[in-house]
C-alpha cells in the first residue's frame, strides 16, 4: 500500500523500540535489566487509584467535555498559580492524552511548511520529528554537558533567523537531567519577546527536583504569558504513565485551536481518569515527595557508580530521572555501546543519538528502577567496559 510522501519525514521514540528488543529477549529467557524506559517504577498512589475507582462505579464512563470535566481545568489553574506561579483562567486549560497531544496541536496548529523551531539537542525526539511531519524545519539547538547540559543563550541567538517561529525549552530535561536557571529563563524570556517567537515549555518534570534547584515557569515572567504554550501531565510527578493524561496551559490566542484540534482528533480524555488527576493535585503529595527522595538515592547511586568506570564521565543531574554519561573513553560509540550491552549483558540503555547528533558519545540511563537492580546493572556494565575498553597508550 502506498503511504503519503509526509511519512518519510516523521521520526520515532526508540525508547519503545528499544523496549520491545528487550523483552524479546527476556521472553526467550534472558535477564534484562531494563534502564531505558522513561518511567516511574512506582505504583500511582492509592488514593488517586481510588478516586478514579469511585469514579467508575458513579457511571464517569461517558464522554467529558472536549477541553477537560470543569473540576480539572480549575484545579490545573490553582496548581499553576501555587507551582508555576502565574495566574490561568481555566479556559486556557485543555485537558489531552498525554503529554504528546500538547506538542502535536501547539506544532499543528502553529507551525507552516517553511518554518523553522528550534529544538535541544540532545532532546526529546519527537520535538523534531513533529516539526518535519508538518514540513517545517528542526533547527538542533546543543546542549553541552560541559555547561551543565543548559542551553547557551548567546547560541540560542545566534540560531534565530526571519524563518524561525518556535523555541522549544525542556527543563528539567529528558534525556540530560539539565535544570535551567532563573537567570537562564529570563534571558531566554527576553529573546522570545524581542524576536517574537512562540515557546513551547515543556514542564513534564518540574517537580522532580535535587539539590535546592528551582523550577522557573517561562510562563510566569513578563511578556511571556502571551507567547508560551506550556506542556505538563500526571505521568511522571504521580506515576501515572499509563492513565495517558497531559494538559496544555495556553494562551487566550490559542484557545480556540486548541479546542478545534482536540475534537478533530481525540475529542476528549477519558473521564474517569481526570476525576483520578483532580485528586492527584488536590490530594496528598506524600508519595510524590517520598518518590523525588528515592529519585534522588538512585541518582547518587547511579552517577557514583558511572564515574568509577573507566572512560565513562557522567555529570550529576539536577532533576528528572535520567543520567547521560559521556563513554567516548570507552573506544565505543552510544549506539554500539546500548546495543552490546543489551546483547552481551542483559543491560538495556539508550543510545545518546536516539535524542539527536550531539549524543553520539553518550548514552541515557534511566534510574527509575530499584537500587538493586541499579547496583547489578553498574556491575554488569563496568565489568563489559573492564573488558572491553582499548588498551592505554604506551608512555
Amino acid at each position: 500500500m502506498r503511504l503519503a510522501a509526509r511519512m518519510q519525514s516523521i521520526g520515532t521514540e526508540t525508547a519503545f523500540e528499544a523496549a520491545a528488543r528487550a523483552r524479546a529477549l527476556e521472553a526467550d529467557g534472558r535477564d534484562i535489566i531494563h534502564l531505558e524506559i522513561g518511567e516511574p517504577d512506582f505504583d500511582t498512589p492509592a488514593h488517586v487509584r481510588e478516586a478514579a475507582k469511585r469514579a467508575l462505579d458513579a457511571g464517569a464512563t461517558h464522554y467529558a467535555p472536549f477541553a477537560g470535566i470543569p473540576e480539572l481545568r480549575a484545579t490545573i489553574a490553582e496548581d499553576a498559580a501555587a507551582r508555576k506561579a502565574f495566574a490561568v483562567d481555566p479556559s486556557q486549560v485543555f485537558v489531552t492524552v498525554g503529554g504528546k497531544g500538547v506538542m502535536v496541536y501547539a506544532i499543528l496548529g502553529l507551525i507552516d511548511p517553511g518554518d523553522e523551531v528550534i529544538v535541544p539537542d540532545p532532546g526529546y525526539p519527537i520535538y523534531a520529528s513533529l516539526t518535519s511531519f508538518v514540513g517545517a524545519t528542526p533547527v538542533p539547538l546543543p546542549i553541552r554537558q560541559e555547561h551543565e547540559f543548559r542551553l547557551d543563550v548567546e547560541e540560542l541567538e545566534s540560531l534565530v533567523t526571519p524563518r524561525t517561529r518556535m523555541l522549544v525549552v525542556n527543563s528539567p530535561a529528558n534525556p540530560t537531567g539539565g535544570v535551567l536557571t532563573r537567570g537562564d529563563v529570563e534571558r531566554i524570556g527576553e529573546l522570545a519577546v524581542r524576536h517574537d517567537l512562540v515557546v513551547l515549555a515543556d514542564e513534564i518534570y518540574a517537580r522532580i527536583l535535587y539539590d535546592g534547584a528551582e523550577h522557573v515557569s517561562l510562563a510566569s515572567l513578563p511578556g511571556m504569558a502571551e507567547r508560551t504554550i506550556v506542556l505538563d501531565g500526571f505521568s511522571k510527578t504521580f506515576a501515572m504513565t499509563g492513565w495517558r493524561l497531559g494538559y496544555a496551559i495556553v494562551p487566550p490566542s490559542l484557545v480556540q485551536a486548541y479546542g478545534t484540534l482536540i475534537i478533530n482528533t481525540v475529542s476528549c480524555a477519558p473521564t474517569f481518569v481526570q476525576v483520578g488527576a483532580v485528586e492527584a493535585l488536590r490530594g496528598p503529595q506524600d508519595d510524590v515527595e517520598a518518590m523525588v527522595e528515592e529519585f534522588r538515592v538512585r541518582r547518587d547511586l547511579v552517577v557514583d557508580g558511572l564515574n568509577a568506570i573507566p572512560g565513562v564521565q557522567c555529570a550529576t543531574p539536577r532533576g528528572a530521572f535520567y543520567a547521560f554519561p559521556h563513554i567516548g573513553g570507552t573506544g565505543l560509540s552510544g549506539a554500539e555501546l546500548a546495543d552490546r550491552l543489551l546483547t552481551e549483558t542483559g543491560v538495556c540503555v539508550l543510545a545518546g543519538t536516539a535524542f539527536g547528533g550531539l549524543g553520539t558519545e553518550h548514552v541515557r540511563i534511566s534510574y527509575a528502577n530499584s537500587r538493586d537492580n541499579l547496583t547489578e546493572a553498574l556491575r554488569r556494565i563496568d565489568a563489559f567496559v573492564r573488558q572491553h575498553a582499548p588498551a592505554p597508550a604506551p608512555a
